[in-house]
C-alpha cells in the first residue's frame, strides 16, 4: 500500500490568499518524467497545463497522467488520471478528478470545489454516491497544491528549515500539509548541471506519508520552480523520479554548463 501512496504523491509535487503575480508557469507547459521503483524503470508521468474556461471562469486546466512500463506492468500495472481545474488569478482549484488503477487498486472521484460555502462535493463514479465536505478557506487538491508552491517559492529569501503550510482535501478527509525546505544542491540531469531548491513534504495527518517515511524533491532554484527529481524511501525498497524532457516553460531554463 505505501507504493501506491508513493506513486500517487508523485503528483502532489511537487495556505494564503495571494495572487499568481509572479507565475512559475503558463499554458503550454508539459514536463514527462521517468519513474523507477528499485531496478525497474516502473513507468511514465506527465503533467500539463492548459487554458480553458470552466462554469463561466477562466481556469489552468492541469493534467497528470501515469502509467507502468517494462516488466513491473505485467504484475503490478499502473494507470493514473489526475486533473485540476484551478483559477488563473488565485490558484484556488475548481475541480479535481482522480481516476487510477494500481495493482488491482482503483479509485474514480470527481470532487468540486465551492469556496463561498466552504464545501468539497465528492462523486464516487464507481458506487455513483455523492457526498459533501466542509473545507476551510485556501483549501487545495493534490494536483493544485503543487502548482500553488511553485508560485509562492522566493529562492532568494530561503533558510534552510524554513517551512511552508497549506490546507489540502484528499479524497473525503481534510489535512494540513507542511514543506520543509532542507537547502540548495547543484545535481546532475540529462540536461546538465541545474542549481536547485531540496524540500522534504509532510503531510501532517500521516495519510500519505508518515513523517517517519522519508521523501524529498528538488525544483529549479530559478524562475520556473521546475520539478527535476523525487526520491522516495518506502519500507520496502525505493522510488525515485527524474525529469525527461520539458516544453512550453515560462522562463528560460537555468542550466549549468559543463
Amino acid at each position: 500500500m505505501k507504493r501506491l501512496f508513493a506513486i500517487t504523491f508523485i503528483f502532489v509535487l511537487i495556505s494564503t490568499t495571494k495572487l499568481f503575480s509572479q507565475q512559475a508557469f503558463e499554458a503550454g507547459e508539459w514536463f514527462k518524467f521517468r519513474i523507477h521503483y528499485g531496478f525497474f524503470n516502473a513507468s511514465y508521468a506527465t503533467l500539463e497545463v492548459d487554458e480553458t474556461w470552466l462554469n463561466d471562469k477562466s481556469v489552468y486546466h492541469v493534467k497528470g497522467r501515469g502509467k507502468s512500463t517494462g516488466l513491473l506492468s505485467l504484475f503490478f500495472k499502473v494507470d493514473d488520471d489526475y486533473q485540476t481545474y484551478i483559477d488563473r488569478r488565485t490558484g484556488k482549484p475548481y475541480k479535481f478528478i482522480r481516476k487510477i488503477y494500481e495493482g488491482g487498486y482503483t479509485k474514480d472521484l470527481e470532487i468540486d470545489f465551492d469556496h463561498q460555502s466552504n464545501k468539497a462535493h465528492v462523486l464516487n463514479k464507481e458506487t455513483d454516491i455523492r457526498q459533501s465536505y466542509w473545507v476551510p478557506n485556501n483549501v487545495h487538491d493534490m494536483l493544485s497544491a503543487f502548482y500553488y508552491i511553485r508560485n509562492q517559492i522566493n529562492g532568494q529569501d530561503l533558510k534552510p528549515g524554513d517551512e511552508m503550510t497549506l490546507k489540502m482535501f484528499i479524497d473525503d478527509e481534510n489535512t494540513d500539509f507542511k514543506l520543509v525546505f532542507l537547502g540548495r544542491e547543484v545535481i546532475k540531469t540529462k540536461f546538465g548541471k541545474v542549481a536547485t531548491l531540496k524540500f522534504r513534504p509532510y503531510v501532517l495527518a500521516g495519510r500519505v506519508f508518515k513523517e517517519k517515511e522519508s521523501l524529498t524533491f528538488w525544483v529549479s532554484d530559478d524562475k520556473n520552480k521546475i520539478p527535476i527529481k523525487i526520491e522516495a524511501d518506502l519500507a520496502v525498497g525505493s522510488l525515485d523520479a527524474d525529469l525527461e524532457a520539458y516544453k512550453g516553460l515560462k522562463h528560460q531554463f537555468s542550466i549549468i554548463m559543463n
